[in-house]
């Protein structure tokens, strides 16, 4: 049930530098202000994955907080596993080159942390949405040629999904594509429906 008194006058922040969460969260039709948070993304000892990017998605949300005490703040995070281990950002090409190579003919598992925070009334909403990408055998050659063209070193996985990088995959298994790029769209719309923002009468 929708929370009893609305917020859609309060502002809505992303608090993400991210230029793929940003584009995502525009087809929303909504209007919003990013706000890039400082926040430590270390794991800690012995975290899942799953409570990883559930944490640093809150972190991010009340780290904006602070210098927002009264808006409607969204976080969020995002990391891949592959039997079991962690792929960040693999930040240069021979990284990515063995991001890749590991993902070859594997099921890898995009987890993504999403918070939605009403620093006014101190309400928060979190979870975590996955969505699995099954990856052709991939030989080096075809990484290489891939990596050159899109260079996606800033990229959970060391590819775009929304662009030649769908070329690598096999198949995909999820509820929301939108979630395999970072902002899992259909679980922040209901979201925000619980904070009287429904983005169809916007």
């Amino acid at each position: 049930m929708p929370y009893s008194d609305p917020s859609s006058q309060q502002q809505l922040i992303l608090a993400s530098s991210s230029p793929f969460r940003r584009e995502l969260l525009s087809r929303l039709g909504v209007e919003f202000s990013t706000v890039s948070p400082d926040i430590d993304e270390s794991e800690q000892p012995d975290e899942s994955p799953e409570r990883l990017v559930i944490r640093l998605a809150e972190n991010k949300a009340r780290e904006v907080a602070k210098e927002h005490p009264d808006a409607l703040i969204i976080g969020s995070d995002q990391v891949a596993v592959v039997e079991g281990k962690i792929l960040g950002k693999p930040g240069d090409h021979e990284k990515a080159i063995e991001q890749l190579m590991q993902a070859s003919g594997k099921r890898v598992s995009f987890l993504t942390g999403l918070c939605l925070l009403n620093s006014e009334a101190g309400r928060i909403q979190v979870c975590c949405e996955p969505f699995h990408v099954i990856f052709r055998v991939l030989q080096r050659r075809e990484i290489e040629n891939y990596l050159h063209k899109e260079q996606p070193y800033n990229c959970a996985g060391s590819f775009k999904s929304e662009g030649l990088g769908i070329s690598l995959f096999e198949r995909l298994e999820g509820d929301d594509p939108n979630a395999l790029i970072g902002l899992p769209l259909i679980r922040l719309i209901a979201m925000l429906r619980n904070e009287g923002i429904d983005v169809l009468t916007k």
